[in-house]
């Protein structure tokens, strides 16, 4: 299956035009908007962003060309509407008739719509994707969107009556760290604190970032179980959460066709494209219990994680020491703690290391999440994996501006579903 997926990597590459985010800071409830309302916004702003107008989609249509692909976890619980692939109809006359659907995979939906894009393009069925990854959040109470979001575990099991399960999970998952690797707990608490300040950080030079306004330290994200830095689960506190978001992100991936008649059109000449390089995607037992004890023997505590990493490795034919910025999902601390060894930075059980050195520090020689990460972007979780790919092409290409890694040509990003369950990773580069 490698070997078949490296071949059409290099036969039919897939380019990214570019894209757009909203802000996540804002609250579309509290401004009387609905997903209907942010659906119109990002599509319109992706492609005025890429100088894509509605008459070449029509055309594009007519040659059968063109696809709409969005990622959403549950807007039938946060907004009561399904069935998002007909509601860009309501957008412009333009999308009657284009093939458009909702991808879903819990936290990973963006990455599930991206990654059929991508193959779409791959075998030559369409030439341009629209990929928009939405989430509407806070349409609801802080415990019930809890409750929602415990469908993206094994919900009768691990989330049925159980206050905001998966902090509880990701808190399980702290103490396994410290039983599988023997790791002294204040050490360990420090690196999370440390991970918590340097997100925060970053996210202050992302113009989009929902906590670009926020107070958060090392020394702050350090007084654990106090009445400013309250437990969520087991050892895991308010500092080391990613954040309740509304948000939507739009991408638009070409194929190599397009993007000579694109240049032409445009009379651009000699521009250099950021170009999906790697993918992998690996599933995990469902059930965290279940991963705990199958990977019991294993080096890796998330070996399905690992190996979706290595997947995309492999299919760009680089390493770790190829890349030059790492995008990851930072739900909680802990989940970007565990992706240190995974993505190959240290060996299992010292990632440490990579945080008390400072490589993984904006100006490190290992940067991870320059954009804030989802504790400091936000976390739309139907629309992360688009935001984290939007930023790895913009990290490539030169645009993410305040937050830019000096020179970075290759970046890969990780984004897990569930407590892991569902692990897609990309590299980018130009």
């Amino acid at each position: 299956m490698l070997n078949k997926e490296r071949n059409i990597m290099n036969c039919r590459r897939v380019y990214i035009l570019g894209g757009c985010q909203t802000d996540f800071q804002r609250n579309w409830t509290k401004e009387g908007k609905n997903i209907y309302a942010m659906m119109r916004e990002i599509v319109n702003d992706t492609l005025e962003e890429v100088d894509i107008d509605f008459n070449c989609i029509t055309q594009l249509k007519k040659e059968k060309r063109f696809e709409v692909f969005i990622g959403n976890l549950a807007a039938e619980l946060y907004c009561k509407q399904g069935n998002l692939g007909a509601l860009i109809t309501d957008i412009d006359k333009c999308f009657y008739g284009i093939p458009a659907a909702r991808y879903e995979a819990s936290c990973a939906s963006g990455s599930v719509a991206l990654g059929s894009a991508i193959t779409k393009i791959r075998f030559k069925d369409i030439d341009v994707a629209l990929v928009i990854g939405i989430e509407l959040m806070k349409s609801v109470d802080s415990k019930t969107c809890g409750d929602y979001l415990g469908t993206a575990a094994y919900y009768e099991k691990e989330a049925n009556g159980i206050e905001y399960p998966f902090p509880k999970l990701f808190g399980k998952l702290t103490e396994e760290l410290i039983k599988k690797y023997k790791l002294d707990e204040n050490r360990f608490l420090e690196n999370l604190a440390e991970i918590a300040s340097i997100n925060y950080s970053n996210a202050k030079k992302n113009p989009n970032a929902q906590t670009r306004f926020w107070f958060m330290n090392k020394e702050h994200a350090n007084y654990r179980n106090t009445i400013f830095n309250k437990s969520v689960g087991g050892k895991l506190c308010i500092s080391d959460c990613s954040q309740i978001t509304d948000g939507a992100v739009g991408v638009v991936l070409v194929s190599y066709d397009f993007l000579s008649e694109y240049f032409k059109k445009m009379n651009i000449k000699n521009k250099s494209i950021p170009y999906v390089k790697g993918c992998g995607v690996r599933v995990a037992p469902f059930q965290f219990n279940k991963k705990m004890s199958e990977s019991k023997e294993n080096p890796f505590i998330l070996p399905w994680t690992f190996q979706s990493i290595n997947d995309s490795y492999e299919c760009a034919r680089l390493s770790v020491k190829d890349m030059d910025v790492f995008e990851t999902h930072d739900c909680f601390t802990v989940s970007e703690y565990v992706a240190i060894s995974h993505f190959g930075l240290t060996n299992p059980g010292e990632e440490y290391k990579a945080i008390e050195s400072g490589s993984i520090k904006l100006t490190g020689c290992n940067p991870i999440n320059p954009s804030g990460g989802l504790i400091g972007v936000g976390h739309p979780v139907g629309a992360s994996g688009v935001r984290m790919f939007l930023d790895l092409y913009k990290q490539v290409s030169n645009k993410a501006n305040d937050y830019q890694v000096e020179n970075a040509r290759n970046g890969i990003m990780l984004n897990i579903g569930g407590t892991a369950t569902t692990n897609y990773t990309f590299i980018i580069g130009k």
